[in-house]
């Protein structure tokens, strides 16, 4: 392990935008489903690693609603890759309770049946959170959220109808992320993209107005416990000051 790093200030949830599978299946002349498979692996490694560190939720951005733009069978065979992973024991192994969000009525029946039981199975694991994004997108999550909150403020309603006051105490921040997906975890103080790529790809976009962004070239199936580790060490080198002055955060030590 990296010696520099500070133990005591891990961060608390890590989201990871888990990129360039298929790249570098095809640097191997290899199919993308080759990649995909070698992403799993680079998986289980990572939630090994963050379980050791400390970390209380990990948060990794598998399939978003994008994505079903893609071919048939890559779409077929990443569907048979999430049950299939799901099989392995690294949840029992290391203590971690397993957590999905997205449109999961999209998917597959057999896959939405093997996501319930692996939740079911794990809910009493308390070393840490691994949250799977799955039929996601953040564009998605804000428009649905909205739109409960909505629905929810109209039943309540005695004429059905909604004032703009009414409507001014209902839409608020604290609602509004009470209704996201991600309401029973707190926001990623650290972003990791890999693959190279700079953009966020329709992720988090809420939860992530404050998170720590750290992006690197490693194509995700090459991503290990040193990577992981360098990108917490940037994170630690960082102040965070959520819009105060730096002066502001050191008077609040």
């Amino acid at each position: 392990m990296n010696k520099s790093l500070d133990m005591t200030r891990m961060p608390e949830h890590i989201a990871i935008i888990m990129d360039g599978n298929g790249r570098w299946a095809a640097e191997k002349n290899k199919p993308r489903s080759f990649g995909h498979q070698a992403g799993v692996d680079a998986v289980r490694r990572i939630t090994s690693e963050c379980v050791r560190l400390g970390v209380k939720y990990l948060t990794l951005y598998t399939f978003s609603t994008e994505n079903w733009n893609r071919p048939a069978d890559e779409v077929s065979a990443l569907m048979g890759l999430v049950l299939s992973s799901l099989e392995d024991e690294i949840f029992m192994k290391n203590n971690v309770r397993f957590r999905v969000i997205g449109d999961i009525k999209r998917l597959p029946q057999q896959v939405q049946d093997k996501l319930g039981e692996t939740m079911e199975h794990t809910i009493n694991n308390n070393a840490m959170t691994m949250v799977v994004a799955l039929s996601y997108s953040s564009r998605w999550e804000i428009t649905k959220a909205v739109r409960d909150i909505v629905n929810e403020a109209a039943d309540k309603s005695v004429s059905g109808q909604l004032d703009e006051s009414a409507v001014e105490k209902m839409i608020t921040e604290e609602t509004i992320s009470k209704h996201l997906e991600t309401n029973f975890m707190p926001d990623p103080d650290l972003l990791i993209r890999t693959g190279g790529e700079l953009r966020i790809s329709n992720y988090m976009l809420w939860q992530i107005a404050y998170s720590e962004l750290y992006f690197c070239d490693t194509y995700w199936p090459d991503f290990g416990e040193n990577d992981l580790q360098e990108a917490i060490l940037s994170y630690q080198s960082r102040q965070r000051r959520f819009g105060k002055t730096e002066e502001q955060v050191e008077a609040d030590k």
